[in-house]
């Protein structure tokens, strides 16, 4: 840990609805012979941009770049469907809900890379996949059992999301789970 730093990233905070907790639960259950560490509802959301430790005399210009990003943002539906994993098929690391194109949404991840890289954020090169991380898997003790489950949950519709807002979080890690504190609200 880097001194008088914090732990931050930029993301837009989901509030799970009826449906969405409930596909969610169902969900949860049915893997519950696997060894998954599920993330919290309350702390579901969709990443705009991980910037892991940084120093607290660098978050003036963060706030400054994100605030710039929102220039042009109108408040845009998001439709949160499908299930799907990161990493292979033999060795899945990460469980996500997807997030259908939109193009307010994409417009705003351009606008976000683009200020932050004038104050030296310099993007991954990875291609950008919106997605909400529900679980993160530690041990699949059925490979068949597992496929079927996220094979049926694939195309299931979760929630349309109003997004009129984003915010820039602290992370604090602890051992029961992260802890997220708002640093600032950026809304359009």
């Amino acid at each position: 840990m880097i001194p008088d730093s914090k732990r931050l990233f930029a993301a837009i905070d989901i509030q799970a609805g009826e449906t969405f907790a409930d596909l969610y639960h169902n969900l949860r259950q049915i893997l519950g012979i696997h060894i998954i560490k599920w993330v919290d509802l309350s702390n579901i959301h969709i990443t705009l941009k991980f910037f892991g430790e940084t120093p607290e005399m660098e978050i003036p210009a963060i706030i400054e770049a994100l605030q710039s990003s929102v220039a042009g943002i109108q408040p845009f539906e998001l439709n949160i469907r499908q299930t799907g994993i990161f990493g292979s098929s033999y060795n899945p690391r990460v469980i996500w809900f997807g997030i259908e194109a939109n193009p307010m949404f994409l417009k705003l991840n351009k606008n976000i890379k683009t200020f932050l890289e004038e104050i030296g954020f310099i993007s991954d090169r990875q291609n950008f996949v919106p997605h909400l991380t529900v679980g993160r898997i530690k041990e699949i003790r059925d490979k068949n059992h597992f496929q079927e489950v996220l094979s049926a949950f694939r195309d299931f519709q979760f929630q349309q999301t109003l997004v009129k807002e984003f915010h820039l979080f602290e992370s604090i890690l602890h051992r029961k789970g992260p802890e997220y504190n708002i640093i600032e609200t950026f809304a359009f």
